[in-house]
Order: structure tokens, then sequence, then C-alpha cells
């Protein structure tokens, strides 16, 4: 008896958009395209909603309209790559970002927040944020009350990570420079 080769097929951006607007996904049900492999997004409970929400407030305070903050929307890193961050802070443009989703370019700050997705954001995507070239990537850690921040990507990887706890400053360059308490984030 021969041997039995498995194959998985790959979907382009074009692809998973045909995916969903033909209904095969239910509209509740998030996914997530990551290196042409469609991803179950874990369900946002409410600790990573609480932590979403405070920091969609806190940005907004700081920055206002110097920038667009996406929450949980998709960001287009490649043809095979369309991941839906927790929290983006984007270039402003007029259109919002109607004609098309943000690229590596339009991102000052990329944050993810996680509990039980943080092995997936950190194995996962975190690599493909690096060799999508996107700056500077803050993950948050719910369960150990960290800041990990991360900048300056070469290949899949970033060369700078800190790791930052209560009461420690981080910096932010863009728009403008501000320092954050790190309590203020959880």
């Amino acid at each position: 008896m021969g041997n039995l080769t498995l194959s998985r097929k790959k979907f382009d951006i074009e692809e998973y958009h045909q995916i969903i607007n033909i209904g095969i996904f239910k509209e509740d049900y998030t996914i997530e395209l990551i290196k042409g492999e469609i991803f179950e997004m874990s369900p946002v409970g409410f600790k990573h909603a609480s932590c979403v929400n405070k920091l969609n407030q806190f940005f907004s305070l700081q920055f206002g309209h110097e920038v667009i903050i996406s929450v949980q929307n998709p960001i287009k890193l490649n043809n095979n790559s369309e991941p839906q961050p927790d929290l983006v802070l984007l270039k402003p443009r007029e259109d919002f970002y109607g004609t098309q989703h943000p690229t590596p370019d339009d991102i000052f700050l990329l944050i993810e927040v996680a509990d039980s997705s943080i092995e997936y954001d950190r194995n996962v995507k975190l690599p493909i944020y690096a060799e999508s070239k996107i700056q500077e990537v803050w993950l948050i850690d719910l369960n150990q009350n960290f800041l990990e921040t991360y900048k300056n990507p070469e290949a899949n990887y970033y060369q700078n990570m800190q790791k930052l706890s209560n009461n420690n400053i981080v910096t932010l360059n863009f728009p403008h420079k501000i320092d954050i308490n790190v309590n203020n984030l959880f």
C-alpha cells in the first residue's frame, strides 16, 4: 500500500475575501489569514476586552486626531497575511482607510493583548510582524502583567525586546514623544 500524501491549501488575500463574502464562515466567527492559512481567533474575555478598551481610551486622549486608532481590524501585511491585531495606531488618512486595509507603512504602533493567546501571538504573529517590517510592536501579557516591547525588525525577529512591569516607563516617539507608565496599560 502506497504512502498517502496530504497537502494543505494556502489562500491569498483575494481568495480569503471570497470565502468570507460567500458566507462560508458565520458572521460572528472571528478568523484571520496568516501565511496563507486561516486561523480561528481566541474568544475575547472580560480582562482582554477591558484592556483593549482602556488602551483605546488612553491613546485617544493622548493623541486625539494625530492618529487613527484601529481596534481589532485587519491589516494587510502581504498577499497571504491579513491579521487582526488588538489595537493599531495608524497614520491619519482622510478616508480613514476606507479604500484599503492599512499596510506596514501606515503603522506607528501595533499592540497585541494576550491571555490565552500569548504563545500564538509571540510565536506565530510576532515573526510575521517583523518580516513585514512593522517598526514597533507591543505584546501585553495579561497573565503576568508584563508589557513586552519589540523594535528594530530583522528578518523574522526583532533585534530589541524589552520586558516591562508595573511602574516602568515606556517611551513612544511618534507621533510625538510621550512617556507612559506601564500601569496605565493594564
